[in-house]
């Protein structure tokens, strides 16, 4: 777990609010067309949507927080989706809790 990259992701307030958002993406994002958001994840052009900005920011934004270990990544054909990753905010939590 690299903390330095984690809460440089985070001290971002977009860059937090999408990882607030991905937690219920039901209610954080648009409905979109493809699969399960639980399941499979959310499309970049619901986060896009949802938060209002540039594709080409919101793309920047989510490659910060799956380099810090945040969020997972999966394509499917021409279309990126993004979840929580449940495991590493989970670790992370427990980690502050007993160090910090």
């Amino acid at each position: 777990m690299d903390l330095i990259s984690i809460f440089k992701a985070l001290s971002n307030p977009t860059r937090l609010e999408i990882l607030r958002r991905l937690k219920d993406p039901e209610k954080g994002f648009p409905p979109q067309d493809e699969g399960d958001v639980h399941t499979v994840g959310v499309c970049v052009s619901s986060i896009q949507e949802g938060v209002g900005l540039s594709q080409s920011t919101v793309s920047d934004y989510l490659a910060t927080l799956q380099r810090a270990g945040l969020v997972e990544v999966r394509r499917v054909g021409q279309w990126t989706y993004y979840k929580r990753n449940e495991a590493n905010i989970s670790a992370l939590a427990e980690f502050l809790g007993k160090e910090l």
